[in-house]
């Protein structure tokens, strides 16, 4: 039987997560199969957070959130879309709107 050696456990300086509170996004989209949530927060990953698509058609997604700024869009069924009950907008430099949300402190 082969001597098996044990290590010392590793010292970890782990400092304490602050509780981020999460923002959720909605959708109303029934007819679309999939929708992704892109934006700033997440370096506009279009295959990274899928909605979750509730029985009524409305598609969610909960995001933690820091305190700030972020442009954000939807991906339906690849089609890149504005958030259409968001009039908080700004242009994006591909002559589209991007939506914004703004987290307090």
């Amino acid at each position: 039987m082969a001597a098996t050696k044990a290590s010392a456990p590793k010292k970890t300086t782990k400092t304490p997560k602050k509780n981020t509170p999460s923002y959720e996004f909605t959708l109303t989209a029934p007819e679309a199969a999939t929708v992704y949530l892109v934006g700033d927060f997440n370096h506009w990953d279009d295959g990274k957070d899928k909605m979750r698509k509730m029985k009524d058609g409305i598609h969610k997604k909960s995001v933690k959130l820091k305190p700030g700024r972020y442009e954000y869009r939807f991906v339906v069924d690849g089609q890149w879309w504005t958030d259409p009950v968001n009039e908080n907008r700004c242009s994006s430099p591909y002559g589209t709107d991007n939506s914004v949300v703004t987290i307090p402190e």
